[in-house]
């Protein structure tokens, strides 16, 4: 009888080829402590993914974020998913790749890629590393040319370059979503990538249904809400940008636009804290501020494959408060900035846009000599104005006792309508620049 069961095993064995297989570490789950979970017997390197048994038997997907003695930190993909002692947990593989390529123009994804639109599956061979490949900085190129976003005032007095990195600082409520969307619609590019961090599931549905427009076609749009575990919200950036630079290697214009960083920020602080880093300013370990610097240097041009990556990051200013470590942060690692003024709003003045405290450091490089010194005249109009508006309000200027103070009250109203624009209306670069011209050159 054994030998019967014997030959019969080998007969099933026979075709089986294990080649180098080796074998798999397989660990269990020891503790629980907030949302971070602690497994004995699984020496698996940072980033690994991983399946975790949940107390249903039923597999939920987690990642090793970090170390405690011989146990490894491993943080769940799900918020409300019960765990109990003795959970096993099985590596998945080594580092993360994405799939990427033109099957995920106009679609709707997850931070795992998983289909949001209910369009169907996403099928596509092309990869690129989650995390993003390093490279020598040389490879990274000039920024020459002007990047046109549809926005007049944008175009002519913070103007953009193609791969230049740019903040939107804003308090909130001030319109930062309105313009994203709206540079979105009159940006010329090839393709779109939106990275919708941490929003309301409401304003994710209208970003997708009344934002996208035109654009929904060369668009790819990586939405994770605000009530999903912090290291989902975090791979939802890295995935956007990780799909960015793989449509950058293929040579195209990317248009990168990552809402909000601050929220990123917020998930790393998260993870950070529950690793037990120390604080600082307001609550943020190092890893939530050194997130910043690695999300942004991945944007760029490549010399290589003369390929670029536009990218554009709303940053949250609580309370207004500018000298937010967040704000801080992304202001010293971009190259500029546009600061949205509630001041203005409320005067009907949208996109809101505060001039005089606003820069692109990009733009000497890529505009004329005649358009620079129209914008320098533009700016130095309104900071003029801004900084005499007290003394004005209260009587205490006489007109005639300083030329340039009464040129800029001359032309407020004209500086405000330049800085309006109608919603779902576009101002090419080349308009832009023959407005600024016309009415503020020298």
């Amino acid at each position: 009888m054994s030998t019967r069961l014997l030959k019969t095993a080998d007969n099933l064995l026979m075709h089986l080829d294990i080649g180098n297989a080796a074998p798999r570490r397989v660990g269990e789950i020891e503790a629980h402590e907030g949302m971070m979970l602690e497994a004995a017997g699984f020496p698996a390197p940072l980033g690994t993914a991983v399946a975790i048994a949940d107390a249903n038997g039923e597999k939920v997907r987690g990642e090793v974020v970090g170390f405690r003695q011989h146990k490894a930190l491993i943080l769940p993909f799900s918020n409300d998913t019960a765990f109990a002692a003795g959970g096993r947990v099985e590596p998945l593989g080594g580092a993360e790749m994405v799939s990427c390529g033109q099957a995920l123009l106009g679609r709707v994804i997850g931070a795992n890629g998983e289909v949001l639109d209910g369009r169907g599956t996403i099928v596509s061979r092309f990869k690129w590393p989650l995390v993003g490949k390093q490279e020598n900085p040389l490879n990274r190129g000039r920024v020459v040319k002007p990047f046109d976003t549809g926005i007049r005032a944008i175009n002519a007095l913070l103007t953009m370059g193609e791969g230049q990195r740019i903040a939107i600082v804003a308090g909130s409520g001030v319109g930062k979503s309105v313009l994203m969307g709206e540079m979105l619609a009159g940006a010329d590019c090839d393709v779109s990538v939106v990275a919708l961090v941490g929003e309301r599931s409401r304003e994710v549905s209208d970003f997708v249904e009344t934002k996208l427009g035109k654009a929904k076609n060369k668009s790819v749009v990586v939405a994770v809400p605000a009530d999903h575990p912090p290291l989902l919200r975090l791979r939802a950036a890295m995935r956007a940008t990780a799909i960015a630079e793989y449509f950058r290697n293929e040579g195209k214009r990317v248009f990168l636009m990552v809402d909000s960083l601050t929220r990123v920020a917020h998930a790393q602080r998260e993870i950070g804290l529950s690793l037990r880093e120390p604080p600082t300013m307001k609550g943020y370990p190092p890893s939530a501020l050194a997130i910043i610097s690695r999300l942004i240097e991945r944007a760029g041009v490549d010399r290589t494959t003369g390929g670029s990556i536009t990218a554009l990051y709303t940053v949250l200013a609580d309370g207004g408060d500018l000298e937010d470590p967040v704000v801080d942060s992304a202001r010293a690692i971009t190259d500029g900035h546009i600061i949205l003024s509630r001041r203005m709003a409320e005067q009907g003045v949208y996109p809101a846009i505060d001039v005089s405290k606003s820069l692109s450091r990009i733009m000497p490089d890529v505009i004329t000599e005649e358009h620079i010194r129209a914008a320098t005249r533009f700016r130095q109009l309104t900071s003029c104005y801004d900084e005499n508006h007290d003394l004005m309000m209260m009587g205490a200027y006489a007109p005639g006792n300083d030329e340039t103070l009464d040129d800029a009250i001359a032309q407020r109203p004209a500086m405000l309508d330049f800085l309006r624009q109608k919603p779902g209306t576009s101002c090419s670069f080349s308009q832009s620049q023959a407005t600024l011209m016309e009415e503020f050159g020298t």
